[in-house]
């Protein structure tokens, strides 16, 4: 605001005046303006100049704060991980924490013979339970994710003791496959006594995955939903058809769930969100049924313009009821770890096995025992996925393109940006590209997807993850869209350069600064289609100190052996100006190993 001396002269302030050194000057000359008798000594070492330093820094702290807390406000200038998200959340998004990995395992449990020795004896044979633990050589953890039943016909059976005086066997090895994910399972006991609205329980940090159950001490089952006003979910239930039993073993249902929560993710943690309903005031008896509504309108001589949420099927509008004076039994699956991923092979540790038998109280317990310590797992392929958080910048792509999707997918971004967006226990793929298949008649496309194993090299993605990637874009997928997922061809590179160094400048010393950049350059990983850049690599090796010129870049395909089998021509496919190599359309370029295949000289 403008201020007036004794004179009516008005005073200028100047508002754009923001750093130290501008609010100092205009502090200095206001003073020696409109105060020349009051203070004469602008001297630096005077304590006026202390008093006008203090001013300015205290005016150029805060602009600073208010420049970033403006800053932080809106998703594109914003930097704190934490506000990321929080403004992710305002835009629909919903922020999933730490992704999984997922993957097949082999079971081998030695079971005894019948009577006569021709086959294993039934009594004995048992199903594995989901929730089983199992680790891997480096310490991983992983669960189970559904009942694995050695009874299965299609389980592979073999002889594994032979009675030496008989030659009849006495025990079968039975093998059979089962899913697992990566993480560790977790219990935690909350006691809750007095009401309290939308009640929020912290759980744990972030790298909780997924809440596998919530009960309380009644017996009362909480669900997780996407929202609090979603009451319904869908479950699978046992096929009791026998005639359709193999081919489609379950069914899903709709359930209304009263007693629900949604999972909440802030600064680190980890929290559970419940509605403010009670038992008293919740009507659970039936689901509304859409005639009721039409009912509504006898008597009336106008119509109502009321909608009929598929998804809100109860009559109750307080968000689910608020579990108090219990206490709620909370089984969570958490991933602690930066690289989850499994070689081949290293998934060999039992560590917690959850046996059912048919029959077990009539049965031999020394042989129930010998069953159940027999058991022995392995990976036979290789369980990975993209398993890192994603950092601020992935965060805000990725809420900018499913803000656009609309829960739909109409074009190839909002595809990509639903696989990206899809839950982490259902795991997480590396990169993906969208393609039009111009061979179809129809709106068919192409999805090709690749994955990163646990050394952070590129690989193919298991059938596990392309089938729930097939799953999570059904419900959002266009009605008359068809969609094939398959693999991304990798080609591997190698690049090698030549550099001229300045006078004056050690040529090992450079040459090895040069290196050390291109490398770190070259451990991201490229997208589906990218080009390989020279002009790129020639512009990074010419910024660095020491470089006079980089004298050629020589980019060589590498296949066969530790590398991919994928062949291409690097001459054929370089532009006719030289300063790209195009890449297939289904293809992704990768420095495998960017410690040999990186290569420099020096003139």
């Amino acid at each position: 605001m403008a201020k007036y001396d004794d004179k009516n002269k008005k005073i200028p302030i100047r508002y754009t005046s923001r750093d130290f050194n501008n609010i100092k000057k205009d502090l200095v000359s206001y003073a020696k303006r409109y105060y020349p008798d009051s203070y004469k000594d602008f001297n630096e070492a005077s304590f006026g100049s202390l008093m006008f330093d203090t001013v300015a820094y205290t005016g150029d702290i805060l602009s600073f704060y208010l420049d970033y807390q403006t800053n932080e406000c809106f998703l594109d200038t914003a930097n704190e991980y934490n506000n990321v998200v929080k403004l992710t959340r305002q835009m629909g998004y919903k922020y999933r924490g730490r992704p999984s990995t997922h993957g097949y395992v082999s079971f081998f449990i030695l079971v005894p013979a019948d009577s006569n020795g021709l086959q294993p004896d039934s009594k004995y044979i048992p199903i594995l339970k989901r929730r089983t633990e199992m680790s891997s050589d480096n310490g991983e953890n992983f669960l189970l994710t559904e009942d694995v039943d050695f009874r299965k016909a299609g389980n592979e059976v073999v002889v594994g003791r032979v009675n030496s005086s008989t030659g009849l066997p006495t025990h079968y090895i039975i093998k059979a496959t089962g899913r697992v994910i990566s993480g560790r399972l977790q219990q935690k006991n909350v006691n809750l006594e007095e009401f309290k609205k939308f009640n929020r329980i912290f759980i744990g940090d972030a790298n909780i995955s997924e809440i596998l159950e919530c009960t309380d001490i009644e017996g009362h089952e909480y669900y997780e939903v996407e929202n609090l006003a979603q009451d319904v979910i869908y479950r699978d239930i046992p096929n009791s058809d026998s005639a359709s039993r193999d081919a489609t073993p379950m069914i899903l249902k709709p359930f209304a769930v009263p007693r629900r929560f949604v999972v909440e993710r802030n600064g680190g943690q980890t929290f559970m969100q419940f509605g403010y309903g009670s038992e008293e005031d919740i009507k659970i008896d039936k689901i509304v049924d859409p005639s009721n509504i039409v009912l509504d309108q006898f008597g009336r001589d106008y119509i109502l313009n009321t909608d009929f949420d598929p998804a809100n099927l109860l009559g109750s509008d307080k968000f689910g009821v608020s579990p108090v004076n219990t206490t709620l039994r909370i089984v969570y699956r958490s991933n602690d770890s930066d690289n989850p991923n499994a070689a081949v092979g290293s998934v060999k540790q039992i560590v917690r096995a959850i046996y059912s038998f048919e029959d077990q109280t009539n049965l031999d317990e020394g042989k129930v025992n010998d069953v159940r310590s027999s058991l022995e797992c392995t990976n036979e392929a290789a369980i990975v996925g993209h398993a890192n958080i994603p950092s601020t910048e992935e965060l805000k792509i990725r809420t900018k393109s499913f803000f656009a999707t609309q829960n739909r997918a109409v074009t190839r971004d909002d595809y990509k940006s639903l696989v990206y967006n899809m839950p982490a226990k259902f795991g997480a793929i590396k990169r993906c590209a969208i393609l039009q298949d111009r061979d179809s008649f129809k709106r068919n496309l192409n999805m090709y997807l690749i994955s990163e194993n646990s050394a952070g090299n590129l690989t193919q993605s298991n059938d596990i993850l392309k089938s729930n990637v097939k799953t999570w874009l059904n419900q959002h997928r266009m009605v008359n869209d068809t969609l094939d997922i398959m693999d991304a061809k990798i080609i591997n590179l190698s690049i090698n350069f030549v550099i001229v160094t300045k006078g004056g400048y050690d040529k090992f010393r450079v040459l090895d600064n040069c290196l050390r950049t291109i490398r770190a350059r070259f451990t991201r990983h490229f997208d589906i289609s990218e080009p390989l850049s020279y002009t790129e690599i020639y512009s990074t090796l010419n910024r660095i100190e020491g470089v006079a010129d980089t004298s050629d870049v020589t980019v060589l395909n590498q296949n066969g052996g530790a590398y991919s089998n994928t062949m291409l021509d690097i001459g054929k496919n370089t532009t006719p100006d030289g300063r790209f190599v195009a890449c297939p359309l289904n293809c992704v370029f990768e420095v495998k190993f960017p410690s040999i295949d990186i290569k420099g000289s020096v003139k």
